[in-house]
Parts: C-alpha cells; sequence; structure tokens
C-alpha cells in the first residue's frame, strides 16, 4: 500500500513509505547475541530516509535498552497479524499517548486532549475539506479525529491539508509519529504562537481546532501590540485566554469554522476582556458554546467549556442566534 502523497496533504487511508526491505531484512533472523540495540536503530534509520516527513523525529537510542528486553519487544511486535489494517496501529499509538498523558501529570495535559472531547468538537465543525490549523497542537489529536470525521463520512480526504505550531520540540516528535502511524502528513512548525505567525495565518484557513492552555500569564504585551491576528486588542489583564480566543478568530477565512477549549472563566471575564467577547458576539462570529462537566480532563478536574465560532453564519438565519448547550451532566464514566 506504498502511495505518492502531497506535502501537507493527509491521507486517511494511507501509510508510511515502507523502505527498501534489503535495509532492515536482517531484523526478521537476528542471531542469538546480535546487537539488537544498533539493528533497530538502522531500522529507524531507513524509516526516516524513506519518510522526510520523519527526519529527526525517530528515537535511536535504542541500544540502551537490555538486548533481553528488545528480544521481548520484537517477539510481541511479530506476533501482530501480517494483513492488519494501518489504522489499527494509530489505535495503539492513542493509547499509549492517553497512558502516557495519565502518568505524566501537568505536562500530560500539555499534549493530550482526551478523545470524547476532540470527537464532539470535530463532529460540530464538520471539517469535510480545506485547511485546518491548530496553534496549539500538541500530539496532533485534532488532525487525527478530523481524518476519522472525513472517512467516516466517505468524503475526499485529500482534500484537506492540516498545519500545527507546537513550542516543545518533545511534543512536536509525539505529534510527527502520530500523523505517521496513522498514514497522514502535515506541516508542523515549531513556534510560540503568542509572538510567531508560521503560516500568516490571518483570513487563510477554513478550520481551527485547539486546546490551547488556560490562563496563561506574563505575556511580552509590547511584542504583540501591533500584530493582526489581535484585532479586537489586547486584553488589559495579565491573561492569555483571549489571547488565543483571536488567534483562533483571525485565522479563519470568510466562511471559516472554529472549535477550541477555553476555561469557563473566559464565558463571563470582565473589563478589557468582556470588551473583546461583545466584539466577537456583534460581529457575529460567536456560534455555539458548550458547558462540559468536570474530571474530563488528566490535569484539570474542573469543569471546561467549547467554543464554536462560524464566520460563514453572518449571511444566514443564524446570523444573530447563538445555541448554549448544557452538556455537564452527558457522559459516560469509563
Amino acid at each position: 500500500d506504498v502511495y505518492k502523497r502531497q506535502p501537507k496533504d493527509y491521507q486517511a487511508k494511507g501509510v508510511m513509505y515502507v523502505p527498501d526491505e534489503a535495509r532492515f531484512a536482517h531484523l526478521r533472523t537476528l542471531p542469538e547475541g546480535s546487537d539488537i540495540g544498533q539493528a533497530i536503530n538502522d531500522a529507524m534509520e531507513a524509516i526516516e530516509t524513506a519518510n522526510p516527513d520523519l527526519q529527526g523525529v525517530l528515537p535511536r537510542d535504542y541500544g540502551r535498552l537490555d538486548n533481553s528486553v528488545l528480544a521481548e519487544l520484537l517477539r510481541l511486535i511479530g506476533s501482530i497479524p501480517d494483513d492488519i489494517e494501518g489504522v489499527a496501529f494509530g489505535k495503539i499509538y492513542e493509547y499509549f499517548l492517553s497512558n502516557f498523558a495519565f502518568t505524566e501529570g501537568q505536562r500530560g495535559g500539555e499534549f493530550f486532549t482526551p478523545t470524547s472531547i476532540v470527537k464532539l468538537m470535530v463532529d460540530i465543525i464538520e471539517p469535510f475539506e480545506g485547511k485546518i490549523l491548530d496553534p496549539a497542537c500538541g500530539s496532533g489529536g485534532m488532525f487525527v479525529q478530523s481524518a476519522r470525521f472525513v472517512d467516516e463520512h466517505k468524503t475526499n480526504s485529500a482534500q484537506i491539508s492540516i498545519y500545527g505550531q507546537e513550542r516543545v520540540s518533545e511534543t512536536i516528535r509525539l505529534a510527527k509519529m502520530n500523523l505517521a502511524v496513522h498514514g497522514l502528513a502535515g506541516d508542523i512548525q515549531a513556534s510560540n504562537s503568542y509572538y510567531e505567525d508560521p503560516f500568516g495565518s490571518v483570513g487563510e484557513f477554513d478550520f481551527v481546532l485547539a486546546n490551547p492552555p488556560f490562563n496563561v500569564n506574563s505575556i511580552d504585551k509590547e511584542r504583540i501590540k501591533d500584530d493582526r491576528r489581535f484585532p479586537y486588542g489586547i486584553p488589559a489583564v495579565d491573561n492569555a485566554n483571549y489571547l488565543w480566543i483571536q488567534i483562533f478568530s483571525s485565522a479563519l477565512n470568510k466562511n471559516g469554522r472554529a472549535g477550541f477549549v477555553m476555561a469557563n472563566s473566559a464565558s463571563d471575564a470582565r473589563h478589557s476582556e468582556l470588551g473583546i467577547r461583545r466584539k466577537l458576539i456583534e460581529d457575529r462570529q460567536v456560534d455555539v458554546i458548550v458547558a462540559v462537566g468536570s474530571n474530563f480532563f488528566y490535569t484539570v478536574t474542573l469543569p471546561v467549556t467549547l467554543w464554536f465560532l462560524d464566520k460563514g453564519k453572518r449571511d444566514t438565519e443564524r446570523a444573530d442566534q447563538m445555541l448554549f448547550l448544557d452538556a455537564r451532566h452527558v457522559f459516560r464514566q469509563i
């Protein structure tokens, strides 16, 4: 199932390019006592060579693990049926990501958003085709769920392009591997979204999906005072929530839709933030607000709010309407 893909275009049914079998065939017949760590490192190199999106992403330090551990790992992987579909590896990766997030404490919330929340957001904004941006992309879960949405609705997934920004280098590697094991390609840039806009985002995107960090302080407002991404002004308070909301809003084109997670406090914040919220509403962008129950996130026990913007509603009968959904008691605990 090797396929050719266009840069930044995603493939819902694709797989990674497979390197020349001869490059790693020796992994199948390693004699007892071989340096398994080096052999796996060689395989990682071969996969990166065949997949430019993964350059410098895959681990190359298997030599630090005991041969016995690696031998058992290879035996377990060897037990996976040869005809397993690529999507199964994606599910395996998501499983480990979620467990990793659970054990990482505060940092876990920086790179992983619970799948149930992401799926709801994707189902509401319906990203059938176009350009999708996540300026706080973490491990790329928003993109993966968008891929599934497109696949479930049998649309042409090759028409969707994905773009992400992430500040933490380790998380960028998680995101690129997440895309790869799901057969996706995207442009993930290392950047600080408060100060950097690598995609020239203003008015460029059909969809924005994000779970930004809440209530961040100490942003250098002098550096962003003339940034076009903040057309409603810089909030006077030392809180970045309404910077994020404007980053999402300004990235949308005239018919663009956005879905993002936001701290509850942003919904009724006063003073300068109230002024920005009023401008968003008067500009007829705010479409849906969903109140979500507590304990949905590994690192935040308090309830959150999901915001949905839709610039295209201005020319519809919904122009002066907003839908509020109280979903605080709609869940199944697992």
